[in-house]
């Protein structure tokens, strides 16, 4: 029987998801790709597979999942399978570089950035900024992990030294040096799209210090801060957004292979607008949702248009079929 198959590596990740499926009533089969074997001598299954891989799958334990999930991707499309977030989603999940370098050809303005390997080459990088602060982070990173503002290179170095630079080394060697922007107000706007359609937008409060990236707008006292955990929630969602860049979204979107996504982005003290994260295995907030009065949540929309998507193979097939 055709069904949805989701391929993912974080059980907690997937519960919204497995409830939406269960009150719709849709078939559905889940591959956890911690590991595992692709069989590429045989084809895969009829359906609709949503890839839901994540760029930090190695921070439990996963390290080589984005590359297994390469791997099943590149067999189900051999094989013309209905892939929602395409191989070479996965592929921009897996980088920020390859990120920034999409949205730059798509004419979305992104922070200054710099990528670097080994230590020397970081801080020269850093140091050709000018005087800072900068943002540290890794290439391909999750969770804020390695992410951290400095007001000065000697900080930077001194962190660079550290054990705890050693434990958050970026799985691909690769350091990003980023602009610090500053923002009028601390907060950050992410923008959910499902099926390439702008689904809502979500305000992000930054004032705690949550997610230090080029849209981090909180007081720092000290020379360096890593990412903190928020005490409270941190999310509004803002069903009613209009902002020019959505279209621009849209359209990088389709460009990409990119159907189901969370886009970052940040307003600075002059009002130009800069897009810093691609989450192609996005998550949604339900207490915002349900503080919002949404009327259809993250999760819902998602398995509303996987269950489309199936109807349109099934279809399709047995037209095939009947030929």
């Amino acid at each position: 029987m055709s069904q949805i198959y989701v391929l993912h590596e974080n059980d907690a990740w997937v519960e919204p998801l497995r409830a939406a499926f269960a009150n719709l009533g849709l078939p559905h089969e889940e591959w956890f790709l911690g590991e595992g074997i692709v069989p590429f001598d045989r084809p895969p299954p009829d359906g609709v597979f949503y890839n839901r891989m994540s760029a930090s799958s190695h921070t439990r334990g996963h390290r080589y999942a984005p590359e297994l999930t390469h791997g099943v991707l590149n067999w189900l499309e051999a094989h013309g399978r209905r892939v929602v977030n395409s191989s070479r989603a996965l592929y921009l999940e897996v980088s920020k570089l390859a990120q920034y370098a999409a949205l730059s050809r798509a004419g979305i303005a992104v922070p200054r950035t710099v990528a670097a390997t080994g230590r020397d080459n970081v801080l020269a990088a850093a140091r050709n900024f000018g005087p800072g602060p900068y943002i540290l982070k890794p290439n391909r990173g999750g969770k804020g992990l390695g992410v951290r503002l400095f007001q000065s290179s000697d900080a930077m170095a001194d962190y660079l030294d550290s054990q705890e630079a050693v434990d958050e080394a970026p799985i691909d060697g690769l350091w990003l040096i980023q602009e610090y922007l500053r923002a009028p107000q601390p907060f950050i706007t992410r923008c959910e799209f499902v099926g390439g359609e702008f689904l809502y937008a979500v305000r992000v409060d930054t004032s705690g210090g949550f997610e230090l990236c080029p849209a981090d707008a909180c007081a720092i006292e000290g020379e360096a801060c890593p990412a903190g955990t928020p005490s409270r929630n941190i999310f509004t969602v803002l069903p009613d957004f209009k902002h020019p860049i959505l279209d621009s979204y849209g359209r990088f979107l389709r460009a990409n292979e990119i159907e189901v996504a969370g886009i970052e982005f940040i307003a600075d003290e002059a009002g130009r607008t800069y897009t810093y994260d691609v989450n192609t295995n996005t998550n949604y907030n339900a207490q915002a949702e349900d503080e919002a009065g949404a009327a259809l949540t993250g999760m819902e929309a998602v398995a509303r248009f996987l269950s489309k998507e199936l109807t349109k193979t099934s279809a399709a097939a047995s037209a095939v079929a009947a030929e």
